[in-house]
């Protein structure tokens, strides 16, 4: 019996870095094709003569899907661990690109959306809790491992648009479906991997079920949730806001074409990945709450400024601020695991879900605004939103945080 334990505590201390590598590039698979939504709202814009209101029902159809259910998945995976969920979620996202390709009308990019959002939604909370298992005793690394796939690959979504839907319209989606078959081979293997170290005996660090919580305590890591989610939600809707329809600002602007816009989205993005690469040391160096509360106040004079410059200081601006704002994308997911440790599948889903799903109202809310007072004026108004990362303040401190996590 002691050698079982000895094994399963060394499985538990080991860093195995070719699973992390894996599920770190299905994460780019996955959200690369993801991305290829958004940079496909021009092309879809003029082949089905869209407004902006329902441009942002479309991002709203995908963030509902792939984010706002995550919660849900991930509380299952918690009680439950499903590693089939990994390759199924592809399967899911590989039926929504090829149905994406031949979609005619409005309901059918509607539906096809939604299925690539569902594959998401599978894959995120069980991916997440893989990168934890993998982790060994380098969370931090591991999360920031993780995480850049996923922002790398939305990175791709501008390059998207200029190499592939520019050229061959709406029927280049088809090409997606490669990356798509690739990602359940991938996630078949690391499921398998998964299944293995569960029957070997890994478990999930649980809060003591003996013990009971202090009121006081519990009402304040509630508040904490609270504050944290509503932070990642507003940083959802400036990404929105950049993500979704700063290549229209662009083309209005400065007559700038479709192709050369991108560009600037693509910039922005990949700062942002290489944001989320470096967070997670720089968290650990000074702290969680600080690195958040930075990566949002950071943010808001180049936020403000970006309307106001000319095409060259705006890719400056965009370049810095994509990677302060994104550089606490890592940390706040590690933030929340924290405050819940043994819950991985519940509180990622509701980070990188649920946040991010209330942020894909941003797009509706974004889209309406611009159809009735111009894309000029709100981008100025989207400039004062990460000033709402003050917020970040009144977040228990690291000491606190690893106290309540030590208990």
């Amino acid at each position: 019996m002691s050698n079982q334990l000895k094994e399963s505590r060394n499985l538990q201390q080991a860093t195995i870095y070719r699973i992390l590598l894996a599920v770190s590039f299905v994460h780019l698979f996955n959200d690369s094709i993801q991305a290829l939504i958004p940079a496909m709202f021009p092309v879809l814009k003029d082949n089905l003569t869209l407004s902006y209101a329902q441009i942002g029902w479309i991002a709203f159809a995908l963030n509902l899907t792939s984010s706002v259910i995550q919660p849900i998945i991930g509380f299952a995976a918690d009680r439950r661990p499903r590693p089939i969920l990994l390759p199924l979620g592809m399967c899911c996202t590989f039926a929504g690109v090829f149905l994406l390709a031949f979609a005619g009308n409005y309901v059918l990019v509607i539906v096809s959306v939604m299925l690539v959002g569902f594959g998401s939604a599978a894959f995120h909370p069980e991916g997440m809790r893989v990168a934890h298992m993998a982790a060994g005793q380098r969370k931090g690394l591991s999360q920031s491992i993780f995480q850049v796939g996923g922002n790398a690959g939305q990175a791709l979504g501008p390059l998207l648009m200029k190499w592939v839907f520019i050229p061959f319209g709406q029927m280049g989606a088809l090409g997606f479906t490669v990356i798509a078959a690739a990602g359940v081979a991938v996630q078949a293997y690391v499921a398998r991997w998964y299944r293995e170290m569960l029957d070997a005996g890994y478990t999930f660090r649980k809060r003591s079920v003996t013990r009971s919580i202090d009121p006081a305590r519990s009402k304040r890591i509630l508040i904490t949730t609270v504050i944290l989610v509503f932070i990642v939600f507003v940083r959802s809707w400036y990404g929105a806001s950049i993500g979704g329809y700063y290549a229209f600002y662009l083309m209005d602007k400065y007559g700038m074409t479709l192709d050369d816009a991108q560009i600037y989205i693509f910039i922005y993005l990949a700062a942002g990945a290489v944001g989320t690469f470096f967070g997670g040391p720089l968290a650990d160096r000074f702290g969680r709450r600080n690195l958040i509360l930075v990566s949002m106040i950071g943010t808001v004079p180049f936020a403000l400024a970006l309307p106001f410059v000319n095409q060259f200081w705006a890719a400056v601006l965009l370049i810095i601020s994509g990677f302060i704002l994104l550089s606490s994308f890592s940390v706040t997911v590690i933030y929340a695991q924290m405050l819940y440790p043994g819950n991985i599948g519940t509180v990622s889903g509701l980070i990188t879900g649920l946040a991010f799903g209330l942020g894909g109202i941003g797009s509706v809310v974004i889209g309406h605004l611009i159809d009735t007072i111009g894309i000029a004026t709100v981008f100025v108004a989207c400039g004062f939103l990460p000033l709402l990362g003050l917020l970040a303040l009144l977040l228990p401190g690291d000491k606190k945080l690893e106290e309540w996590a030590a208990e």
